[in-house]
């Protein structure tokens, strides 16, 4: 009776903790919002870019929350929980994958593209048709990154509070949505930015107790010893390279990302922070293995390892550092969540309103329909979260069938001027097709582990053949580009670049 006492007591505990936390986000997203500007007097460019102008240090924040979101963290704790340190290859999938964003694509800020679908079709001659194409799919890649914000933060946040599953996700969801409706990009960035000393501090804190918990370093790699003489390597080391592949292809391909690259002040601080947040995010790599392999240790039959991470926080810290604990992972939550929102707005306001209204909104209705339309996309993922309850699985299901496609496009349209339509589409069927397969087909899947190798490596094939079987674009780069500009939803005053129609050839360069 007095032990269940003081559980309800400390679920209250974190209870308050989480809504506290959520006050201060709030107050923050309104605070930094209101700071430069008044709400009235934010443009469209403002509200889904944050101006255009992001400096080193809230570029290196924003990315570094957003990289340690809910599959690097629960996710990533739970796989270490069933494959030892195989889990530190969610780590170096991201390590990678942001380190190869920053030299690869982050020269794609002096076109000055407001999202991925404007990047996508500039490779293929502005064409409408892959436009609309990708917008719809970038859209549906928005809404299933965030539902597994959704769906990593609540399962978390019911084990601490005792709170029922659906109940914690609809807290989630209002949670970030309100402070991101209020400040718009502005808000995600500085909010991303304390979120990000927050999650290291107390994942930190986390691992050192946790080692405590279970006897130092040697029971911990006597405890992966253990777990990798219970499994072969044919049936781990294929899916856990995928594994790896899913998440830098991830990376490479999510929309959120992408508007990094379109918000940062310019090509140097981008770059920076990327390399940065690549560093640091090996180094974070190999806590959720830690942590994985100690909640193996302590509790050896949790029914679902996804569970593994919020099990050590209730049974290995003081109270105290609980909650502190709490916010981290609320924080990786939150913090990648309110990105993927933002990103999925950009696209819904920027590409799929004029393909609903075949006209672009009026700059003065852009930051009234991208609130409404945060609105409609939280509530579309919290509808796929409702759903789902397995984190690496969904993540590495999404990836497998609406990312493979972009990353092949975006890949070969940056370095081989030959990509045209027929080719780009090519590459976006081809992905879903595939990963369905590999999903319908048991032995395929377990031989993989999941879809997304087999999905990339035959959507840059199909992307290939089906430009060398068509003809070429026939609208040079520069005069795509130029188009894009004068096309563009926000009320950004053209560049000398977009009104000469161009760009120049050291920019053009550097960019391909």
């Amino acid at each position: 009776m007095q032990q269940s006492i003081q559980q309800t007591e400390q679920q209250w505990l974190f209870l308050v903790g989480f809504a506290l936390y959520l006050l201060a986000m709030i107050a923050l997203g309104w605070w930094v919002s209101h700071r430069a500007k008044g709400a009235g007097e934010q443009s469209g460019e403002d509200f889904l870019l944050g101006g255009r102008a992001l400096p080193f240090w809230l570029m290196l924040g924003t990315t570094v929350a957003t990289m340690v979101g809910t599959g690097s963290s629960m996710g990533a704790v739970g796989y270490a929980y069933q494959h030892g340190w195989g889990g530190v290859l969610y780590g170096l999938g991201g390590g990678i994958g942001i380190l190869l964003l920053a030299w690869w694509f982050a020269p794609l800020r002096k076109l000055n593209f407001l999202t991925m679908a404007e990047e996508l079709s500039y490779y293929t001659g502005a064409d409408k048709l892959v436009r609309h194409v990708v917008g719809v799919l970038i859209f549906i890649a928005c809404i299933g990154w965030l539902g597994a914000h959704i769906l990593g933060g609540s399962m978390y946040l019911a084990w601490l509070t005792g709170l029922s599953l659906t109940e914690s996700k609809l807290l989630i969801a209002a949670g970030f949505a309100i402070y991101v409706v209020i400040g718009g990009y502005t808000a995600v960035v500085w909010t991303d930015a304390v979120q990000a000393i927050i999650l290291f501090v107390g994942f930190i804190l986390m691992a050192g107790f946790a080692l405590a918990a279970v006897g130092g370093v040697d029971a911990i790699q006597a405890q992966a010893n253990a777990l990798a003489a219970a499994q072969t390597v044919e049936a781990t080391w294929l899916p856990g390279l995928s594994l790896a592949v899913a998440v830098a292809v991830g990376v490479l391909a999510t929309p959120s990302f992408r508007q990094r690259i379109y918000s940062g002040k310019d090509v140097s601080a981008i770059r920076k922070s990327f390399v940065w947040s690549g560093v640091l995010y090996l180094f974070f790599s190999l806590i959720p293995a830690l942590l994985g392999l100690a909640a193996l240790q302590l509790a050896p039959s949790l029914q679902n390892p996804s569970y593994a991470f919020p099990y050590l926080a209730l049974n290995t810290l003081p109270l105290a550092l609980g909650v502190l604990v709490l916010l981290a992972g609320i924080s990786a939550t939150l913090s990648s969540a309110s990105s993927d929102a933002i990103a999925g707005v950009s696209v819904l306001v920027g590409d799929l309103y004029k393909v609903v209204f075949g006209r672009l909104p009026a700059p003065e209705k852009v930051v009234l329909l991208s609130r409404l339309g945060l609105v409609a996309v939280v509530a579309l993922a919290l509808g796929f979260a409702l759903l789902a309850d397995n984190i690496i699985g969904y993540i590495t299901t999404m990836v497998g069938m609406v990312l493979s496609g972009l990353f092949a496009v975006a890949l070969l349209g940056l370095r081989w001027t030959r990509l045209n339509k027929a080719g780009a589409l090519a590459a976006l069927l081809t992905a879903p097709l595939v990963s369905l397969l590999v999903l319908w087909w048991p032995g395929a899947l377990a031989f993989w582990g999941n879809p997304v190798i087999p999905a990339t490596v035959l959507s840059l094939i199909a992307a290939i053949i089906g430009s060398l079987l068509s003809a070429p674009v026939a609208m040079s780069r520069s005069d795509a580009l130029a188009l894009l500009a004068a096309g563009r939803v926000t009320d950004q005053p053209a560049t000398d670049t977009e009104k000469s129609g161009g760009y120049s050839s050291a920019t053009e360069a550097e960019a391909s």
